[in-house]
C-alpha cells in the first residue's frame, strides 16, 4: 500500500522510543519505516526536566507531534509535551484500526487471488478517498454492505471484502440515558402510562434499542443503544416526544430531563 515518506508537521504520529540520551530521545516512527525522530528535553514535559528517563524509557511506544520537517537532512522533530492524552488515546486506536485493516486486507487478497498492491489500485484507495481509511470501510461493510454498492462500489471482491469485514470488525454501539418524569390524572393511569411507554420502545431502525423502566413513582430512566451518538440524540427526541403528544391524550404530562433529579 501506497504511503507517505515523510510525515506532515503538525500530524500525530505512533513511536517507539529507540534511544534515551541526557538531552533528548530518539524515536523510530511505526507508520513510517526507516524514519527516526527526535524529542529535544526541551519537547519532553512542560516544566523542568530533572531526569529524563524519569518521564520517557527505550521500547516505550508514544504518540508525538511533528514539529518540523527537513527532508535534505533525513530529520524529523517531535513533541511530545504537546499531546494530551485525549489525542493520545484516539492516536493509539486510529494506528491499531489502520494495523488490523492492512491485515484484513491482505486476507481479501489471498482470498481473490490478488496481490495487496493490485487490490489497492482496484478498489481500497478509492475505498479510503470514500471513508477516511481503510478501517472505515470494512466497518461499514460490516454494519450494511449496501452502503457500498449505493456508493457505487462493484465487483467480485465486494462478496469476499464482506465477509472478512462481518466475522472480523465489531461495530460499536454507544448508550445514551435520560430520565423522565410521567404522570396521568386518569383513576387507571399506570396502565395507559404503560402503554405510552410501550409504544416509545419502537424504532423504525433494526440497530436501535430503546427501554424505558420504571424506578420509582412517577419517575423512569430511558436508555438508547445506537451505531453513533448522532443517531441515538435523534432516537432518544423521537421517543421522549412519542411520550409527550400521547400521555397528553390521557390527561397526564410527561418531562424529560437528562439527568436524575433524585
Amino acid at each position: 500500500m501506497i504511503k507517505k515518506e515523510y510525515p506532515s508537521e503538525g500530524e500525530l504520529v505512533v513511536g517507539t522510543v529507540a534511544k534515551v540520551q541526557n538531552f533528548g530521545a530518539f524515536v523510530t516512527l511505526d507508520e513510517f519505516p526507516k524514519k527516526e525522530g527526535f524529542i529535544h528535553i526541551a519537547e519532553i514535559a512542560t516544566g523542568w526536566v530533572k531526569r529524563i528517563r524519569n518521564h520517557i524509557k527505550e521500547k516505550q511506544k508514544i504518540v508525538c507531534k511533528v514539529m518540523h520537517v527537513d527532508e535534505t537532512k533525513d530529520h524529523i522533530d517531535l513533541s511530545l509535551k504537546r499531546v494530551n492524552e485525549h489525542q493520545r488515546r484516539d492516536k493509539i486506536q486510529e494506528w491499531k484500526n489502520s494495523q488490523k485493516a492492512e491485515k484484513l486486507l491482505e486476507m481479501v487478497a489471498k482470498q481473490i487471488g490478488k496481490t495487496i498492491e493490485q487490490c489497492y489500485n482496484d478498489f481500497a484507495k478509492d475505498l479510503i478517498k470514500k471513508y477516511g481509511t481503510l478501517y472505515g470501510a470494512f466497518e461499514e461493510a460490516a454494519y450494511d454492505i449496501e452502503t457500498l454498492n449505493n456508493d457505487g462500489f462493484k465487483g467480485e471482491w465486494l462478496k469476499t471484502f464482506e465477509e472478512i469485514a462481518k466475522t472480523s470488525i465489531s461495530i460499536p454501539f454507544v448508550d445514551i440515558t435520560g430520565y423522565l418524569s410521567v404522570t396521568s390524572w386518569l383513576p387507571d393511569g399506570i396502565n395507559y402510562i404503560r402503554d405510552v411507554l410501550s409504544k416509545a420502545e419502537k424504532s423504525e431502525f433494526e440497530d436501535v434499542e430503546i427501554q424505558v423502566k420504571y424506578i420509582g413513582a412517577p419517575h423512569y430512566i430511558i436508555t438508547v443503544k445506537a451505531p453513533d451518538y448522532k443517531i441515538a440524540e435523534e432516537e432518544m427526541k423521537k421517543a421522549v416526544n412519542t411520550i409527550k403528544e400521547n400521555i397528553k391524550k390521557y390527561n397526564g404530562d410527561c418531562e424529560f430531563h437528562r439527568k436524575s433529579e433524585e
